[in-house]
C-alpha cells in the first residue's frame, strides 16, 4: 500500500492536528445552540483555559515520554502541541477581554494589574506567545544555542498557568492534580533522572531482545 510507510511515520501527527481541533468546533457547535446557559462566559473561559492547560502539560510530557519509551514520533508533535496550546490560550484571552470586559482596555487594565489570577494568566498567555512566535526553523537558527534556553520558559509557562488555575477556582483539586503533574515533568528532566530512565529503558530493551532470541532456540522434546 502507498500510504503504508508514509502513515506509519505521521500517524501520530495526524491524530494529534486532528484531536486538538475538535474542542473548538465543540465550542463553536455549543455556543451556536445556545447550550451556555447558566454563565455563558464563565463556560467558555473555563473550558478554553482547560484545554491550553492540558495541550501545555502533553507538549511537556513529549520528551519524557520519548526518553523513557524511546519513541523518537513523540517528539515530533511537541510543536503542534505548544502551538494548539498557545491558539486555545488566545482564544481564553479573547472571551476574556472580549465578552467579559467588553474589549474596555481601562477595566481590562485594572484587572491585569490588581487581580493575580489575572496577572499570573497574562504572564503565562505572553510567554506563550513568544514561544510560538520564535517556535520556527529560522528562529532556531538565528537564536542558535539560545533558542532551547529560551524555549525553557516553557516551564515557567506552565507554572504560571497552573497557578491563574489554582487563584481562579474554588476548588483546589483539579489545578492541584495538574500542579504535580508539571512536577513530575520538570523532576523527569533534570540530567540525572533522563539519564537513569534512558539506563532502565536500555536495561529492559536488552532484556526484552535476549529473550526473544532464546526463545526460538528452544526445542520442544518429542513424546
Amino acid at each position: 500500500m502507498v500510504l503504508g510507510p508514509w502513515w506509519r511515520k505521521n500517524w501520530l501527527r495526524v491524530v494529534v492536528h486532528a484531536a486538538a481541533w475538535v474542542p473548538l468546533v465543540w465550542l463553536a457547535a455549543q455556543y451556536a445552540q445556545g447550550a451556555f446557559l447558566v454563565d455563558p462566559v464563565r463556560e467558555m473561559t473555563t473550558f478554553t483555559g482547560k484545554t491550553a492547560l492540558i495541550l501545555l502539560v502533553l507538549s511537556l510530557a513529549c520528551t519524557p515520554i520519548s526518553t523513557v519509551t524511546g519513541l523518537k514520533m513523540v517528539v515530533r508533535v511537541r510543536r503542534a502541541l505548544g502551538l494548539y496550546a498557545l491558539l486555545y490560550a488566545s482564544v481564553h484571552f479573547a472571551i476574556f477581554i472580549g465578552l467579559d470586559y467588553g474589549f474596555d482596555l481601562g477595566l481590562l487594565g485594572e484587572a491585569i494589574f490588581e487581580q493575580r489570577f489575572v496577572i499570573v494568566g497574562f504572564a503565562a498567555g505572553v510567554i506563550l506567545l513568544l514561544l510560538g512566535i520564535t517556535s520556527t526553523r529560522g528562529w532556531q537558527r538565528r537564536l542558535r544555542r539560545n533558542w532551547k534556553r529560551l524555549h525553557r520558559l516553557v516551564y515557567v509557562a506552565a507554572v504560571l498557568a497552573v497557578a491563574h488555575f489554582l487563584w481562579l477556582t474554588k476548588d483546589p483539586q483539579e489545578p492541584l492534580r495538574y500542579a504535580a503533574l508539571v512536577a513530575g515533568l520538570l523532576l523527569l528532566r533534570l540530567p540525572p533522572v533522563r539519564r537513569a530512565a534512558s539506563r532502565l529503558r536500555r536495561r529492559l530493551a536488552s532484556r526484552l531482545e535476549r529473550k526473544e532470541r532464546r526463545e526460538p532456540e528452544a526445542v520442544t522434546a518429542p513424546r
